[in-house]
């Protein structure tokens, strides 16, 4: 955690508002997400409010919040966000420790903003995940990344053989589009 947020728990409620801002939680969800009593989340996401970081609107009797986007300071705020707690880190803890994975990377959308691309905010990221492994456990590992970001996770399981085949239609399109390298072993990067 980098030491200028007051708290792990202020840095996972920001990163989760800040990378998905077309999102509105209501306390109670943002609560949940983070894993912190109801008490914890309202005090944070007042003074966050109080700081003009975060937006919020009632609908009945539901308080619901999203980041302040656009504001003075979405855009380094969510640049940092990125950097420092990204769901590149949480796809690499995820994925990379899967036996049998010889490379995983973010490609799409996800990865486009990441390198600068211009676009409107992702709705899901797309991961590839290269080697020789169970389905099931590449699933799991979405599902896990998935409920600590709160947006969809897509995996995509390629054999090694077909990642060296360059005619294989879905090896192209994805060699075609930006890449995010979380894993990689020396021959996988080109």
């Amino acid at each position: 955690m980098l030491p200028i947020f007051r708290s792990r728990h202020q840095a996972e409620l920001l990163t989760l508002l800040y990378l998905q801002p077309d999102r509105e939680f209501s306390v109670t969800e943002l609560a949940e997400h983070v894993g912190v009593p109801l008490t914890t989340m309202q005090r944070e996401v007042g003074r966050l409010l109080e700081a003009g970081l975060l937006s919020g609107r009632r609908v009945g009797r539901a308080h619901l919040i999203r980041a302040m986007v656009p504001g003075r300071y979405a855009r380094p705020l969510t640049e940092l966000l990125t950097l420092a707690f990204g769901p590149h880190l949480l796809i690499e803890q995820e994925f990379a420790a899967l036996s049998d994975v010889d490379a995983v990377a973010i490609f799409g959308s996800w990865a486009s903003r990441y390198l600068g691309e211009p676009g409107a905010p992702p709705n899901d990221i797309d991961v590839m995940v290269i080697g020789h492994l169970s389905r099931t456990d590449v699933y799991e590992a979405a599902e896990r990344v998935e409920r600590r970001l709160g947006i969809q996770v897509n995996p995509v399981l390629i054999a090694r053989d077909r990642w060296r085949q360059a005619t294989d239609p879905l090896v192209r399109q994805i060699r075609s589009s930006p890449l995010v390298w979380v894993k990689q072993s020396p021959e996988e990067g080109e």
